[in-house]
């Protein structure tokens, strides 16, 4: 008797199945068809913002790109499709700096998983949205991201909002109250550990005169 039951409910499930396919199978036979004439549309044809199709270094009105060589994007990538070379350059004050010297990047292999993009400390990196990417040899699909001239002089510094007044008067104040109670912990601190070495050394006397007592009462 269950077998029977058993056989109508599997039915019954397989039919139920049946029916929602059969809905979702409909609702797409009416749907009205979108047919993108490219490349006639070129012109006005719209991709979206969030489309990965290449990878981009980031550069600022002057051309400077944000990226410092760290290599994190490199190690990350799971791949190889990233492959960074640095050079050492001398600093006007003469110390040396890694720099970026080639930023190679393989679209033949990348997975557009955009970890590099995530883990870049800089915000250095992005995805563009344009996918003709179509080559006849995949030796054009290594590409050297920085490929403009870097300019002379490095980017300048965003400056610092300078601190209110009262605001570093009060860091002030806290930093010497801070240091005057450690100075007298340390005194007070001082001062109890000689006094526990007195009576120390005041017993030896005390025993030495009570001794001398002790001989003068027995002769």
């Amino acid at each position: 008797m269950s077998n029977i039951k058993d056989y109508f409910k599997g039915a019954a499930q397989g039919l139920k199945s049946l029916v929602q396919g059969m809905q979702v199978t409909g609702k797409e036979l009416v749907t009205p068809k979108v047919t993108e004439q490219y490349p006639e549309n070129r012109g006005t044809l719209e991709i979206s913002d969030r489309f990965r199709a290449e990878l981009t270094l980031i550069y600022d009105a002057e051309g400077h790109h944000k990226c410092i060589a760290c290599g994190i994007c490199q190690m990350n990538c799971p791949n190889g499709t990233i492959q960074l070379t640095t050079k050492m350059v001398d600093l006007p004050d003469g110390k040396k700096k890694r720099k970026l010297d080639k930023y190679m990047y393989d679209l033949g292999s990348c997975t557009f998983c955009m970890l590099c993009v995530t883990t870049c400390p800089q915000n250095a990196l992005e995805f563009s949205n344009d996918f003709e990417q179509a080559v006849f040899t995949r030796d054009k699909l290594v590409k050297q991201l920085n490929y403009r001239p870097e300019p002379e002089g490095e980017p300048a510094a965003p400056a610092k909002p300078a601190m209110d007044p009262e605001k570093l008067a009060r860091i002030k104040a806290e930093a010497l109250a801070k240091a005057a109670k450690i100075k007298a912990e340390k005194e007070a601190a001082a001062k109890a550990a000689q006094g526990e070495e007195k009576p120390a050394t005041d017993a030896p006397a005390s025993d030495a005169s009570n001794k001398t007592e002790n001989n003068e009462t027995n002769s």
